[in-house]
């Protein structure tokens, strides 16, 4: 079932362009150009009625969302909540780009981090389905340049992260300029290193394994990784603003990346290329796109809902303790729920995004800074939105 945009509700997502989504698009422009006479703390939101109780759950969801980037002094933040397959609400708050005076609205693409993973495991997800990939054979039968470590290693063990692969090592890492012009330049980073355990015996998470992921996608579909994601995931979806954080594109309505100094206080995050991690962390989104992706899942409109249900199943290392990862996906239980998740931090954005099959409830929160206390305010608006 594809849901979309119409008149003032959420009916159904889709990709083609609206009455109101042109309408929406004039407003915020609107809000936009009225920026120099905005407040401290603006707001922008896709007009999304719902019922009358959702109304109500959003006007105190809204207060809560104040008050907690108030006292996280946070420079801008972006939420969406969907509701048995509908949009309920949809918000920007405070600022895309605090010197320039530009609000957050719901069109402000956020650095995503490693959210990423879960799209980049529906990549894997469709070649599988496809039988184009093997999740349990050795990963250089897909990427033959990657160099044979001690032992094997296989997608499924990459993307559940008990492959023995390492993650980023220290700041330089973390905070690298370097551009790459390709996926399988990028693993030179880590691709001569030993692994740090024999696979299947830790978990150990890793994002540099989910670049290797990426070298298994383009191995097997033949190209290049982006260009797959774009047609294969996000084209399906209806994923409009979700796109590569490219530092040489000009990419509409990207917020500007903040992060803190030494006394908290906000200032300009440092220059990084996100070239190097694409499947991993490298994806700029926004909520309602995310909310899009999470009922596309639950309602498994791109894949079978067996591969699904392979994905959000916990990986069990050879001690049979669970792990409670799939492949690209966080699995808890909260509060008597289930959740599926799972959170991103990068430099200049954090993201939370959280999906409750049983109440059919998906919660999706951008914020432009580093380290920002995205998941607090998810489980805020879950208790709010589904109270107990």
């Amino acid at each position: 079932m594809n849901r979309s945009f119409t008149h003032g509700r959420v009916s159904s997502f889709g990709s083609k362009s609206s009455p109101l989504s042109r309408l929406i698009t004039l407003t915020l422009l609107a809000v936009m150009f009225a920026a120099e006479a905005a407040p401290a703390q603006t707001s922008a939101q896709i007009p999304v009625p719902g019922t009358e109780a959702h109304r109500k759950v959003v006007d105190q969801a809204r207060e809560q969302v104040h008050e907690w980037i108030g006292k996280n002094n946070l420079p801008g933040a972006s939420i969406a909540v969907g509701i048995d397959g509908e949009l309920v609400w949809a918000e920007g708050f405070g600022w895309a780009d605090i010197e320039q005076k530009v609000p957050v609205t719901p069109l402000t693409r956020f650095r995503i981090g490693s959210t990423s993973k879960p799209l980049t495991a529906t990549a894997v997800a469709i070649l599988y389905e496809r039988g184009r990939i093997d999740l349990d054979i050795p990963v250089q039968m897909y990427v033959p340049s990657f160099p044979k470590k001690q032992w094997p290693i296989s997608t499924r063990q990459l993307m559940g992260h008990i492959a023995g692969i390492r993650h980023y090592r220290g700041e330089e890492e973390m905070l690298s300029a370097q551009n790459y012009d390709s996926v399988l330049d990028g693993l030179e980073i880590f691709s001569a290193d030993s692994l740090m355990f024999q696979p299947g015996t830790k978990y150990g998470y890793s994002s540099y394994g989910w670049n290797l992921v990426s070298a298994v996608v383009e191995g097997a579909a033949g190209e290049p990784f982006l260009e797959f994601m774009g047609r294969e995931v996000l084209a399906p979806l209806g994923m409009r603003h979700t796109v590569p954080d490219d530092v040489f594109r000009i990419v509409p309505h990207r917020a500007r990346f903040y992060d803190r100094d030494s006394d908290g206080r906000l200032r300009n995050a440092n220059y990084v290329d996100q070239s190097n991690k694409w499947a991993g962390g490298g994806f700029l989104s926004t909520p309602s796109d995310l909310v899009r992706f999470g009922f596309a899942m639950l309602e498994a409109e791109l894949l079978e809902r067996e591969t699904i249900d392979m994905l959000w199943t916990p990986l069990r290392l050879e001690s049979g303790e669970s792990t409670r990862y799939g492949l690209g996906w966080s699995i808890k239980e909260m509060g008597g729920r289930t959740v599926i998740a799972h959170g991103g931090s990068s430099v200049g954005g954090t993201t939370a995004f959280m999906m409750f099959p049983t109440q059919r409830l998906v919660i999706a929160v951008n914020s432009n800074v580093t380290r920002a206390p995205s998941p607090t305010i998810a489980l805020a608006l879950v208790r709010l939105f589904d109270p107990k």
